[in-house]
């Protein structure tokens, strides 16, 4: 508990029906702890007025612990995370604190707005000047924004669009989706040529003149704005653009598309995506399809299923498969495009039959089929066979929940920040979900690129070390360092799972909301209703599925061209265990990199005290134990080490600490890891007040007050009494 001062009673609660009976809590001869169902109760009545962070339903608790009288060695997430700090120290270090200019006056009053959803305006605001010409980029805009209108603009959408080069024209004026006569007619609308210059501020002025036409207040409405090249003037409109209320969302294509909009999409709250030359990589009709309103029912919304590509020599085939898998099948859209002739497409569904009736637009080079009705389950395969050599093919399907009452399962990616300098390192998060439930066990892998087409492949994980915060919850995660060169990368995530594994978890998310389960009410337990616990070790049939998601575009700067020395450190272990094998004490943890969470470090220093504070706070003066034998393994590997402890004779000895370090090849060092526990075996010469004296448990013995101690046993961070303990192991 924190603080200390919040008294209570430590008991045994248990209900059958409405008929419920209490005990002391026992002490597990094996661990030296309260027993597994040992519960605290709080008293009803209290004075301590510390902390908010542990239990708010105390009528005297009005603040945050702070480092006088926060509970560092309480096992909780806080001090685990936060380095055993207390709230207050957290919250006034923070940066936003520390900027935070004190009120002299009392805050002003609340004020409320009752706001409506309306259906969704949309204006395309597309770049058609001269250097649209390169690298096929007006085709390849083409073919993305017209799958976005094909497919992810929902029904009941208004949809208008603006050409721009020096000049903008409205191409077509807002038009409400209600079938596919009004998707394919402003598909017709899409720019057949390029030339000109670039003035960004005339094609969002435009269509600001387009959404006034219907509605006079534009606040909501989204302008999805398409540009490769720079424009010296776009910072006039930037007042403008944030005065309106309307939202920008940037799509930036190529290395030179200009900088200053990224503010735009910022201050309006906007998406920013970044697609390469490198049209295999199919960023554009990713950073489109990303575009679906968040607003409209998940199950309602398009899912991308499968988006990849690849440039072809001498070699003409393109093979692979598509998994459909049963929360998904509605709407399936499958598309193909490529950059020189039309190639020959065979798709077979699950049970082997042919789909023939592909849409082929040769204007657009791009081919298309919508299965109709609710697509079958299973493995779809396809082969498609070039004409033109060389040739780049793409390849994306999408598809909606086959069922309104069953989610499907989703991907959502991000970087930890949209800009960064360099060398501060980044991280990757991709959450698999399936509603609010996480998938666990999926291969999720991130394609990293940068404003070059240079891409980096990261395997995420979900194993709780390293970049990862949780392990078991469906949050993937992992450092990037490999920036390349300065400029804009894109982020996209690709989740998988295959036939191979037939079972796996479905972990329910942990309610984060304290869970009090009684009061002490003159000195009577009076009980709660008990949290619904999860178990554990269930386990349900996880079909195969694959999805991809693009995580929009972040920018790196400061990037040096001279050569650097070794900048990253190891990353901090943050899964330290132990446990007890004879004599031996077995340590276990994730093994960190060379660079953060990448390579191999070159030892670990590990050390041992009997307080948690000088453990934290002077680790280089504890005492170190003997890692000679220890070899490091690869990052993310699991490491083992066990050494024993000696002689331990102390009368009122309780626990001891050990916590590690890393060390890469150029000498620097991880941040401290977290800070195992070691309760030692403790006399019992009669038990405690909250304990029962009539009914020992079984196993229970009441040894000496003195004794030799040879039995260790692990708990983490939990409440102890720092005692100073003569340790007969091996050490430096």
């Amino acid at each position: 508990r924190c603080s200390t001062g919040i008294t209570g009673l430590n008991r045994v609660y248990k209900c059958q029906g409405n008929s419920c009976t209490t005990r002391g809590c026992r002490i597990d001869s094996k661990t030296k702890l309260y027993e597994k169902d040992c519960q605290f109760f709080p008293d009803k009545d209290q004075t301590e007025k510390a902390s908010i962070m542990f239990m708010q339903g105390i009528n005297s608790v009005v603040e945050f612990c702070n480092k006088e009288n926060h509970n560092r060695e309480a096992p909780s997430l806080q001090n685990k995370m936060c380095n055993s700090r207390s709230t207050w120290e957290v919250i006034s270090n923070s940066e936003d604190f520390k900027n935070t200019t004190s009120m002299v006056a009392p805050p002003p009053p609340p004020v409320f707005s009752l706001l409506k959803i309306r259906e969704r305006i949309v204006c395309l605001v597309l770049d058609k000047s001269g250097s649209m010409n390169g690298f096929d980029r007006l085709n390849r805009m083409n073919q993305a924004a017209k799958h976005f209108l094909l497919q992810t603009i929902e029904n009941g959408s208004w949809v208008g669009m603006v050409h721009f080069d020096s000049a903008a024209t409205v191409k077509s004026n807002l038009i409400q989706i209600i079938s596919s006569k009004e998707r394919n007619r402003l598909s017709e609308s899409l720019p057949t040529a390029a030339g000109g210059g670039t003035s960004i501020c005339a094609g969002i002025k435009s269509a600001f003149q387009v959404i006034r036409q219907i509605y006079t207040q534009i606040d909501g409405s989204e302008i999805v704005l398409l540009t490769d090249g720079e424009d010296n003037s776009a910072n006039i409109c930037i007042d403008e653009v944030k005065q309106s209320g309307a939202v920008i969302h940037l799509i930036a294509l190529g290395p030179s598309a200009d900088k200053a909009v990224i503010e735009m999409s910022v201050i309006t709250g906007g998406n920013h995506f970044f697609a390469s030359d490198e049209a295999q990589n199919n960023g554009l009709i990713d950073a489109f399809g990303a575009l679906a309103s968040g607003n409209t029912d998940l199950s309602q919304q398009p899912l991308q299923l499968e988006s990849k590509g690849l440039t072809l020599n001498n070699n003409p085939w393109m093979n692979g498969t598509v998994i459909i898998d049963s929360t998904v099948g509605k709407d399936t859209f499958f598309l193909i495009t490529w950059a020189r002739q039309s190639p020959t497409i065979s798709l077979w569904d699950p049970n082997g039959t042919p789909m023939r009736n592909f849409t082929v637009d040769t204007v657009s080079k791009m081919a298309y089929l919508s299965i109709p009705g609710t697509a079958k389950v299973g493995v779809w395969t396809y082969s498609i066979q070039t004409k033109a050599n060389p040739e780049t093919l793409t390849m994306t399907v999408n598809s909606q929940a086959a069922n309104s009452s069953v989610p499907p399962i989703t991907v959502n990616a991000k970087m930890n920040k949209d800009t960064n300098s360099f060398p501060s390192p980044m991280i990757v998060y991709a959450e698999v979900l399936q509603g609010h439930v996480p998938i666990l066990g999926a291969n999720v892998t991130a394609f990293i690129e940068s404003n070059n087409g240079k891409t980096e492949v990261l395997e995420l994980l979900d194993n709780g070390a390293g970049a990862d915060s949780f392990k078991n919850d469906g949050v993937y995660s992992r450092y990037f360092i490999a920036y390349s060169e300065n400029g804009r990368y894109s982020l996209k995530v690709r989740a998988y799972r295959g036939a191979n594994v037939t079972t796996q978890n479905l972990r329910h998310p942990l309610n984060r909301a304290a869970h009090i389960p009684g009061w002490v009410v003159d000195g009577k337990i009076e009980g709660n209703p008990p949290r619904v616990e999860m178990d554990e070790d269930a386990q349900t049939t996880l079909e195969s599925f694959t999805r991809t998601a693009s995580g929009g575009a972040f920018v790196v700067s400061n990037i040096s061209t001279l050569p650097l020395p070794d900048l990253y450190p190891p990353s901090q272990i943050t899964d330290l265990e132990a446990t007890l094998n004879g004599d031996e004490i077995n340590l276990t943890w994730t093994a960190p990199g060379d660079n953060f969470d990448v390579g191999k470090v070159q030892r670990y220093i590990i050390r041992i005290s009997g307080s948690i504070l000088d453990l934290r706070d002077n680790f280089d003066n504890a005492l170190q134990v003997n890692t000679t034998d220890l070899l490091p393994n690869e990052a993310n590997s699991k490491e083992t080490f066990a050494f024993k402890q000696g002689n331990i004779s102390e009368e009122n000895a309780t626990h001891i600490f050990i916590a590690i370090q890393s060390v890469d090849k150029s000498n620097l060092t991880s941040k401290l890891s977290n800070i195992a526990q070691v309760a030692l075996f403790i006399p019992q010469a009669e038990p405690g007040p909250d304990e029962s004296p009539s009914n020992p448990s079984p196993d229970e013995n009441q040894p000496n007050s003195r004794v030799n101690i040879l039995i260790l046993v692990l708990s983490i961070i939990g409440s102890v009494a720092v005692v100073s303990i003569i340790i007969g192991v091996t050490i430096y």
